[in-house]
């Protein structure tokens, strides 16, 4: 069958039975299935429709009334790490780190309008021609970034980021060949001892995966709170938990929550570690100032584009929230943070941890930072970077281990 006669056949039963659901009572998802078997069999009794076009009609329709539409498959796929709607008629989605155009339209404007108003509705955030730039999540976790008309011009944008339905573990990196054993081993003292630890890299790198993974090896003895703009990590062998998600302003008269307030109020909730999911404004101040207040062990993510670019990022970012010497700013930096970790998308669309450095302190007025891992290429095969991690110098600042009761160098 035909794209454009199985499209017509769909929007021609999805209407008769929109006309013929009864809105005033509550109706349940089978007596939905039973009015679309309804109304295929009719359609299949005027014209020959194949029995797989039947199953797939039941399933698209079934999925615009109650669902999501023509993404609810694409989101149920574990494969599809991203999913891009340019408007009603241009969808794209990201496998195995490679884009596919997909053949799945929307029938119309409106609908895509309709269901993304579903999808930011069930956060309870709004979008709308006022405000036309929203984040959300799904409830499986994804990230969704919608962007209206008019900001918009081919209609409305939806960027959909998938996340694995159950968190990638540092076993799992280590079989993907994302960091070396010996990396994983240091990684996790340091975890352990409470350094606090940036990770950077760009965008699709892999940050919020690394977190999560870097996450496990938090003891489950202490209190830890979560702040993010949606909520995204999946921490779940800590049993003193509490997670915090931003809120932006409505038109519904709800104030809007930034992260910085959340910092703030979570240094009054006692915490022994606080993990900001991303840092990328003035919370950036904020975030120096628990790391420097006795909250060990503190991790974050940020976008850039090597270890150094995010150190000038994050100084940009503390400018931005409060008026401070760069001397000043650079000494919060360097007592602050301890260890970053740079991820990088290599050309074969593989992520990898690109480096490892640690901060050493101050030198002429500047930021010391020694690299203590990093990724050598040494070749391809089968159209795979091949390359090896070397350990490069050992961690000046053993302090913390010692305090921690952990032996060893953990470099």
């Amino acid at each position: 069958m035909a794209v454009r006669e199985y499209e017509e056949i769909r929007a021609q039963i999805h209407g008769l039975i929109l006309a013929r659901i009864n809105y005033a009572e509550k109706i349940g998802d089978a007596a939905v299935l039973e009015l679309i078997d309804e109304e295929i069999a009719a359609a299949a009794s005027r014209e020959d429709i194949p029995l797989p076009e039947r199953i797939r009609l039941r399933q698209d329709i079934f999925h615009a009334i109650r669902r999501l539409d023509v993404l609810q498959d694409l989101i149920d796929d574990p494969g599809i790490t991203e999913i891009m709607i340019n408007g009603p008629d241009h969808i794209f989605i990201e496998r195995g780190g490679r884009l596919e155009v997909r053949r799945e339209r929307f029938v119309s404007r409106e609908k895509l309008e309709a269901v993304t108003q579903q999808i930011v509705s069930d956060c309870n955030r709004s979008v709308n021609e006022a405000s036309p730039i929203a984040d959300a999540r799904l409830p499986g976790g994804a990230r969704v970034n919608v962007v209206l008309p008019p900001v918009a011009l081919n209609g409305p944008i939806l960027t959909i980021r998938r996340f694995p339905d159950t968190p990638i573990t540092m076993e799992r990196l280590l079989s993907l060949s994302a960091l070396s054993e010996e990396m994983a081993a240091f990684l996790e003292r340091a975890v352990r001892a409470g350094y606090n630890i940036f990770i950077s890299g760009g965008t699709g790198s892999g940050k919020t995966t690394f977190l999560n993974a870097l996450s496990a090896f938090i003891p489950d003895g202490e209190r830890l709170i979560t702040i993010e703009d949606n909520a995204e990590l999946q921490i779940q062998h800590v049993q003193n938990l509490v997670r915090l998600e931003a809120r932006s302003g409505g038109i519904d008269g709800k104030r809007e929550i930034t992260i910085r307030e959340l910092i703030r109020a979570s240094l009054r909730m006692r915490p022994d570690r606080i993990v900001v999911g991303e840092v990328r404004g003035a919370e950036a101040i904020d975030m120096l100032q628990a790391m420097n207040t006795g909250h060990d062990g503190s991790m974050s993510t940020g976008h850039a584009n090597s270890a150094r670019d995010m150190l000038r990022r994050i100084e940009t970012m503390v400018m931005m929230g409060m008026e401070l010497p760069l001397p000043a700013i650079r000494a919060q930096i360097a007592s602050g943070i301890d260890l970053i970790v740079h991820l990088s998308r290599f050309r074969d669309r593989s992520r990898k941890v690109a480096g490892i450095w640690e901060i050493t302190g101050m030198r002429d007025g500047d930021i010391e930072m020694e690299r203590l891992f990093a990724f050598y290429e040494t070749g391809e095969h089968d159209g795979r970077i091949v390359g090896e991690w070397r350990c490069e110098r050992a961690l000046s600042d053993t302090e913390k281990l010692q305090m921690a009761g952990i032996c060893g160098d953990p470099s």
